[in-house]
């Protein structure tokens, strides 16, 4: 028996019907994905249009998911290195 045989066996019924059922939900999803990913760059290209800096709104909604607490600690290490460096 080849390889490619025994991997269509081992690979039958309704573990080929549940892969393939995987498989479509990711693609479905990949499809969302790049939708929303679409609508995320317009709303940037709209706040551009009214005057806003796009890089700096991503930053801002980063550092919106970052919790207080590590974000503090990570602007204490930055202050720290670039004092380190005479940058601050």
């Amino acid at each position: 028996m080849d390889d490619e045989s025994h991997d269509a066996e081992v690979l039958n019924g309704q573990a080929q019907g549940r892969l393939k059922s995987l498989i479509e939900r990711v693609e479905r999803l990949e499809i969302d994905k790049a939708a929303i990913l679409e609508d995320i760059k317009e709303i940037y290209a709209e706040g551009q249009s009214a005057g806003f800096d796009a890089k700096v709104m991503k930053k801002v909604v980063r550092l919106r998911k970052t919790d207080k607490a590590k974000r503090q600690e990570e602007d204490a290490i930055l202050d720290l290195y670039l004092s380190a460096i005479g940058e601050a």
